[in-house]
């Protein structure tokens, strides 16, 4: 009924628990490296033009579009970026890192709303675009207008990414 470790080369026995811990160990370090010393390789930069305007669309709350704005551009140091951010909101949205899957508190979220930007407050997102997407972060089909969304492509390691803003 159970497998037992009785009356097998002891040799081999030693040989595989060697190998699950190193792997083991080798996982949980590289683990820790990555999340503590994890390359930067995307910085979001201040414009040197901070009277730059961008078109938005406010919404209410509720969800109600209220009217088409134009709004100077957020430019903020790095500094007050800093400030004003969660440590981990702060590598997320101006150093394009991400957080753990299905760590967030918005993965698991059904409520009806708007998602909004944490550095501006814009609306993103409505709830009602947002799908299961099976990778453990928010996901939604389209924006609630696409004039609140930046959307390009960067590449991290020489690879093309998405990247929204």
């Amino acid at each position: 009924m159970f497998d037992s470790d009785l009356g097998r080369d002891e040799g081999a026995v030693m040989s595989r628990r060697r190998a699950f811990l190193l792997t083991s160990v080798s996982a949980l370090a590289g683990m820790i490296l990555w999340s503590v010393r994890m390359p930067r390789f995307v910085q979001a930069k201040a414009s040197e033009k901070s009277s730059e305007e961008v078109t938005i669309v406010e919404f209410s709350n509720s969800g109600e579009r209220l009217k088409t704005v134009h709004v100077s551009k957020v430019v903020k140091t790095q500094e007050e970026w800093r400030k004003q951010l969660s440590r981990g909101a702060f590598a997320i949205t101006r150093q394009a890192d991400t957080e753990f899957a299905y760590s967030g508190e918005y993965w698991n979220l059904h409520e009806k709303g708007l998602y909004r930007c944490v550095c501006c407050d814009n609306a993103l997102f409505s709830s009602d675009t947002k799908f299961e997407s099976g990778t453990g972060w928010p996901s939604f089909w389209q924006p609630i207008k696409p004039e609140n969304v930046v959307s390009r492509i960067v590449r991290i390691n020489g690879q093309p990414e998405a990247l929204t803003c």
